[in-house]
């Protein structure tokens, strides 16, 4: 959490308790662009604190699934694919829907969104367009994560965790406040993964893995109305992966995963940032200049069988840098306004090779004898593989200007609020591409023999540019302090791209026909690009908060519009994956958190969300030469319901007794039904997982919990596609069980 600007933190922060309070009240609130606590704010929004986070063992971003109403991120692949949707709006691969800060900074690739949460103070979930204060890909919503700040916290902790299916982990973190004006945390975590499937073909886990890494967050107050925050963080992973086992939908049989290529990912992610927080009379003034460096590579089996058919090897190597200025003014004022200016520049250089095996050179010689079957001449394929490689280089650069006001008692309406928001995005993307394709063979014919090559080579370069307003138009009326409701209609958008996997499908029918050298080609650059996305979200809602805090409700009902929208497809050859923009979608629904206090020891949370979201308008598909409509098909990865139904008891003992205090835990999340595909032929229906965990503390240092999650061992599907002709699916993870030693002092 953070602090203002013109105050000390204070030397104790309030504990943990079973009290129901809204979360923004144990800490003094700060933000850059809000100029209120969110709650009071017209929007949807969930607030997880620490508490939150300990009681159901959120180690990643994947961890909110089914806690947040309606926000749904997969647990499939490995840390590429940070898939989150919300409302039915997500992405697969490319550009991300949803936006990621991490103290005020914006993580610009979803490669970047899975890291270590063992520093992490709270997490804000705003769902909805967030575009006319946060700009580019945040049209879904907007993920708010806030590490803990030294200046509220003092002291170590230690973290170790061990678990079922050789899972291990520990953490190290020091808070050390030197004096007012400067303090700072230094810590580091380690975490090894067991794995959960195991491949048929080598008997060996495919998904198990290490990631380590550390984080250093220093604070400093040169005067009373200006402070400096600085964030480092680094983290390496080496990743296993991906548990896809073969499926057939026509007889609903799933066979474990069984192949030969090993499989998996690695990353190294440097994150820098700096905010200045400069408090004047009438405003205050935020500058966060930030820094981003990811290198990963992906390996990955295309065919996923034991033959030796094809590969991918992808590598990424991408550097963000990224400024942004705001002003805003101060609380409590009638008339409430933020207004800036941010800017980025990525560079990201992306080495995509596919290699096809010896199996695939011999599928390819098979049907060339068949079809030369009655010709004299024979053509023999030399190579025992080919490697098609691929280098692309894709400079973005973009920058917006954005204001929001917010002016309180209009009409003289004691309470009634109205805020306007408006946003000038320009984006500007480019593309360098270079790849070929070559396969030698002999040619036989009456006796003589020569040797040829078949050989293609796609090489070129474009550059688009986008310009998008995004308003945001609101009411709200307090019903009185804690308490309000609102109604809002604002527009977001998803940025355009190109695809790269794709190109490999050109080649390989060009190479048939020897085309040699291509520049420029305008079928190839017109199919590398996917538009934006674009959405319009009407929602109405009421924040409450009732008798004295010990009931919060939040209640929210949204109908959205989208336009273009970008959905990823698999090549039909099975080559990979591409993103292409299907027409029109809607998707309405609601969402309800409550969170109460029944006495003082036993509390009740219930998270739910439905989402009915489909495609109104799906632009012909064009799919093994048959065009196809799915208009009024369901969204894929869009699940109808999410549910999250939480209670805990404590037991207290008395000051000598050696346990101070016994927690029990339990919750049911689930999630369905959810569509895989856009034809809606691969479901998973609604399924429920039961978690429970007992938290034992000794004194004011120690703490043991003991926990399990997926108690009943559900078996369920988090992960469909269609690759050629032939289906892969994911597993959810089966039942662990486990045990986190806390240590602080």
């Amino acid at each position: 959490m953070t602090w203002s600007n013109n105050t000390n933190p204070p030397t104790n922060p309030p504990k943990d308790t079973l009290k129901v309070v809204d979360i923004e009240e144990v800490t003094i609130y700060a933000s850059p662009k809000e100029n209120r606590k969110l709650r009071q704010q017209p929007l949807s929004v969930s607030l997880l604190s620490q508490r939150d986070m300990q009681t159901n063992r959120i180690n990643s971003l994947k961890g909110l699934s089914y806690l947040v109403p309606n926000l749904f991120i997969p647990d499939y692949g490995s840390k590429l694919t940070s898939s989150i949707y919300i409302r039915g709006i997500g992405s697969r691969i490319n550009s991300s829907a949803i936006g990621v800060y991490v103290d005020n900074v914006p993580m610009y690739d979803k490669s970047a969104f899975d890291f270590d949460y063992a520093d992490i103070d709270r997490i804000d979930v705003l769902r909805g367009p967030q575009g006319t204060l946060f700009g580019r890909n945040s049209m879904g919503g907007l993920i708010n994560i806030h590490t803990k700040s030294p200046f509220n916290y003092s002291g170590t902790d230690l973290m170790l965790s061990a678990a079922s299916h050789n899972s291990y982990r520990t953490s190290l973190t020091h808070y050390h406040r030197i004096s007012n004006q400067f303090a700072f945390s230094a810590g580091g975590f380690f975490d090894h993964e067991g794995g959960f499937f195991t491949n048929n073909y080598n008997g060996k886990k495919i998904d198990r893995g290490n990631s380590a890494g550390g984080r250093m967050h220093a604070l400093y107050l040169p005067c009373d109305n200006w402070k400096l925050d600085l964030n480092v963080n680094y983290e390496y992973s080496d990743l296993g992966g991906y548990p896809y086992g073969a499926y057939n939908k026509t007889t609903n049989t799933y066979t474990q995963p069984n192949y030969n290529f090993k499989s998996g990912y690695y990353r190294n992610l440097l994150n820098v940032g700096l905010t200045s927080i400069y408090t004047a009379k009438n405003f205050i003034l935020t500058e966060v200049t930030a820094y981003q460096h990811l290198r990963d590579r992906m390996a990955l089996d295309q065919d996923f069988s034991p033959a030796d058919m094809y590969t991918m090897l992808q590598k990424q190597k991408q550097n963000t840098l990224s400024e942004e200025i705001s002003f805003k003014s101060k609380e409590g004022k009638r008339w409430q306004w933020t207004t800036g200016t941010s800017f980025f520049y990525q560079w990201l250089t992306n080495n995509a090779p596919i290699n096809f095996g010896k199996d695939f050179i011999s599928m390819m010689q098979s049907m060339m004898d068949a079809a030369m079957k009655s010709s004299p001449a024979k053509v023999t394929l030399t190579d025992n593989g080919m490697e098609i490689p691929g280098l692309f280089k894709m400079p973005t650069y973009g920058f917006a200007f954005f204001h929001q006001s917010t002016y309180n008692n209009i009409f003289n309406i004691e309470g009634l609020s109205a805020t306007v928001g408006l946003r000038l995005d320009y984006e500007k993307m480019k593309i360098n591409y270079d790849t070929s394709a070559k396969m030698n063979y002999t040619l036989s014919m009456m006796g003589r023999t020569s040797s040829n090559s078949y050989a293609v080579r796609y090489f070129g370069n474009q550059n688009n540019d986008y310009t998008q307003l995004l308003p945001k138009f609101a009411l709200k009326y307090d019903l009185n302090k804690n308490s309000n409701i609102y109604a809002q209609v604002s527009r977001g958008y998803r940025s355009g791209g190109y695809n790269v996997q794709m190109l490999s499908d050109y080649l390989e029918n060009a190479l048939q026909k020897n085309a040699g050298d291509v520049e420029n080609d305008a079928t190839i650059n017109a199919a590398m690009r996917y538009k934006p996305e674009y959405s319009w979200n009407y929602e109405t809602g009421t924040h409450l908060t009732m008798f004295g805090g010990v009931l919060w409700t939040d209640l929210s009902a949204f109908y959205m519009n989208t336009r273009n929208q970008q959905v990823a497809r698999f090549a039909d050859s099975g080559l990979g994956r591409y993103t292409a923009n299907a027409g029109k979608s809607r998707s309405y629904g609601m969402e309800l958190s409550t969170r109460a206090n029944i006495t003082n020891k036993w509390s009740v949370d219930l998270n739910y969300g439905y989402t009915y979201a489909t495609f109104t308008k799906y632009d012909s598909n064009t799919k093994t030469g048959t065009a196809v409509d799915y208009s009024g098909k369901y969204i894929p990865f869009a699940p109808k319901h999410t549910l999250n139904v939480g209670t805990q008891y404590v037991f207290h003992f008395n000051e000598s007794s050696v346990i101070k205090d016994l927690t029990l835990h339990a919750d049911y999340s689930g999630a369905g039904r959810i569509y895989f595909t856009e034809a809606n032929d691969v479901s998973q229906k609604f399924y429920g997982l039961l978690n429970a965990r007992l938290s034992a503390r000794f004194g004011k240092a120690l703490q043991l919990d003991v926990w399990g999650r997926n108690i009943l061992d559900k078996d369920y599907a988090v992960f469909y596609f269609d690759s050629g002709s032939n289906g892969f699916m994911q597993k959810g993870n089966p039942v662990q069980c486990g045990v986190d030693l806390r240590l602080r002092f």
